[in-house]
């Protein structure tokens, strides 16, 4: 059950996320709000719930300078910083509409959808976010307020301004916004089928309602401490690592970033963990590859403590029976889970995984040594989370039952389905996109092909391919296949990338082209390791490439594979109907798959 103390905020209480923030800041005056760290002063500092009231009041007054009206789009592009949640506060609190963006996207995919949603203020980080956006921005018509937070050299542009001078001296009284609850919100571009990312909106009743079912499953208090390191351009993240931390009255900390997390995991020692299965692999890596430089006894002690923990765990969710042999796990917590667990700060009462499937053997690893790890499953346009496994109800191989007020069920042809009152608005400038994805009666196609049993969802495939990667992003493999194939020397492509953290290839290259290709190169097309050679991949991957720059950036191959011998139908690697036999082909080049993300 949720929380009924005056510390949690429902989203009946808040009807919208400015109103949330609002009553955040009244109740709860002196809580700290987030931690980051200063650069400039190298060290970790923090703000009041009140401190940063006063700074989305300043933030407010220089947004409604620019007089816009409300409904009006204004974007962000920036790391997950306390500016990114300022600037989001003010705008929502002016009745606009928040356009998130990833901070590492590319150019003229940062300038499609400012287009699209025809953008009219800008939020961006500074010098070397300018100088890589600066041409693709002439293109945007609409924009008229380019902000910058850090100083930047080149001020031709009249659109840009440096916060420091955009910002008034102090916030001005600006009367309190009452929106509607079901007023759009944001509007979160994630991949679409035909290459173009499309624009979920989401409105404020979606969000707030998908955070109040998650704390009904896993209850949040004022005194968690969250490390954000997810991109808060990402609904996962900005649902459950943003907006129900600020409804628990809980406290955010900023992780300086990916290559830093170890470190500030010691020194933040938060309490819940948000995160993609990528970041439980990394460490399941290392993990692995310690272990391979210590003695037989200490592998073994490992093992066996993954081993005992993991059946302490089943007993506790009532899975099987008591056993002698949990009498071992105090011991055994202590020698090896406990050491293990303070690498992730010692505190974490709760880890959740969602964005991707997590395998078993590393999901495993982590509840075995002691981790509160729970999955969960959503989706950007359920705002984002349908389901998840709670404390008390946690079966690792599901991604649990469905959360509080969320209706799913199973088509005839085994899609999951659901209705709630999370399911996003539509898809913006897309009526058909819409129509296709929600039912008149309000059902929405995950498409995704699952089973229930014991209440709980168990994913078993696609209805349509779509590969998630181990970073939450789906990208449609067939568009980018088609994209690849344009290019004459290339005859047929398998992009794959399932749980992985980048797209790669297997291509078949035309056996009247690419000797040609390879010989201006300076490479001997004869010679019987040509096609493994990395001048000729490298080059072919800079030729695909050029082939996907309609896609997002996340969607770019990295690595590619080169074969000579066509797919046929009777090799068995293509259909009677000429479609790609998928599983048959990575299981005939599985050697050229593991060397692809050979030392990931």
């Amino acid at each position: 059950m949720m929380e009924t103390g005056s510390e949690v905020i429902t989203p009946g209480q808040a009807k919208t996320l400015d109103g949330l923030f609002r009553l955040r800041a009244q109740r709860s005056p002196d809580a700290v709000a987030y931690r980051y760290y200063d650069d400039v002063e190298m060290q970790w500092c923090q703000i009041t719930w009140s401190e940063l009231a006063l700074r989305v009041a300043r933030w407010q007054t220089a947004l409604g300078n620019e007089r816009l009206d409300a409904g009006s789009r204004v974007a962000v592009l920036l790391r997950n910083c306390c500016e990114w949640v300022i600037y989001e506060q003010a705008a929502l609190g002016l009745g606009l509409v928040v356009v998130p963006l990833y901070a590492n996207d590319r150019p003229d995919n940062i300038a499609y959808i400012l287009n699209e949603t025809q953008a009219r203020v800008l939020l961006i980080e500074g010098h070397e976010h300018w100088l890589a956006l600066r041409a693709s921005l002439q293109t945007v018509a609409a924009l008229q307020r380019i902000v910058t937070l850090g100083q930047i050299g080149d001020r031709s542009d009249l659109r840009l301004a440096v916060v420091h001078d955009w910002l008034p001296g102090q916030g001005a009284a600006v009367p309190e916004h009452r929106g509607s609850a079901d007023a759009l919100a944001t509007i979160v571009f994630t991949s679409g089928t035909t290459g173009r990312p499309k624009g979920v909106m989401l409105s404020h009743r979606n969000i707030l309602e998908n955070a109040g079912a998650c704390q009904a499953c896993v209850t949040v208090y004022s005194d968690d401490v969250f490390l954000s390191f997810l991109p808060l351009s990402h609904m996962f993240e900005r649902t459950v690592g943003y907006v129900l931390p600020m409804m628990a009255g809980a406290t955010v900390a900023f992780a300086r970033s990916i290559p830093q997390l170890s470190e500030d995991l010691v020194t933040i020692q938060p309490t819940i963990l948000i995160s993609v299965p990528r970041i439980y692999e990394r460490v399941y890596g290392r993990i692995q590859d310690q272990l391979a430089t210590r003695s037989v006894i200490a592998r073994q002690l490992f093992g066996l403590a993954v081993a005992v923990g993991w059946r302490e765990f089943e007993y506790r969710q009532q899975h099987r029976g008591w056993s002698a042999t949990l009498l071992l796990w105090p011991v055994l917590k202590k020698l090896v889970a406990d050491k293990v667990m303070a690498r992730l700060g010692g505190r974490v009462r709760i880890a959740v995984c969602g964005g991707a499937p997590l395998s078993s053997g590393v999901a495993r690893l982590f509840i075995g040594l002691g981790l509160n790890l729970l999955h969960g499953y959503g989706m950007t346009e359920t705002g984002p989370v349908i389901a998840a496994n709670s404390t008390r109800n946690n079966i690792p191989a599901s991604v649990g039952p469905a959360l509080q007020g969320i209706e799913v069920r199973i088509a005839e042809n085994g899609e999951l389905m659901t209705r709630s009152a999370c399911v996003m608005l539509g898809y913006w400038n897309n009526p058909q996109a819409t129509r296709d994805i929600i039912e008149a009666d309000g059902w929405l196609h995950t498409g995704d092909r699952a089973r229930i049993e014991h209440g709980h969802i168990f994913i078993t495939g696609r209805v349509k391919e779509i590969i998630v990667m181990s970073n939450g992003e789906k990208v449609p493999p067939a568009d980018i296949e088609m994209a690849i194939t344009a290019d004459p020397m290339i005859d047929q492509a398998l992009v794959i990338g399932e749980g992985r953290p980048y797209l790669a290839a297997l291509l078949v290259l035309n056996q009247q082209k690419w000797p040609a290709f390879a010989a201006q190169l300076g490479l001997n097309p004869a010679a019987s390791d040509v096609l493994s050679d990395a001048r000729l991949s490298n080059a072919v991957v800079q030729r695909v490439a050029e082939h996907m720059q309609g896609f997002p950036g996340y969607a770019s191959v990295r690595r590619v594979a080169l074969l000579r011998e066509p797919w046929t139908v009777d090799n068995g690697l293509l259909t009677p109907t000429l479609k790609l036999k998928r599983n048959s082909l990575v299981e005939r080049y599985a050697s050229q798959v593991d060397a692809l993300y050979q030392g990931h």
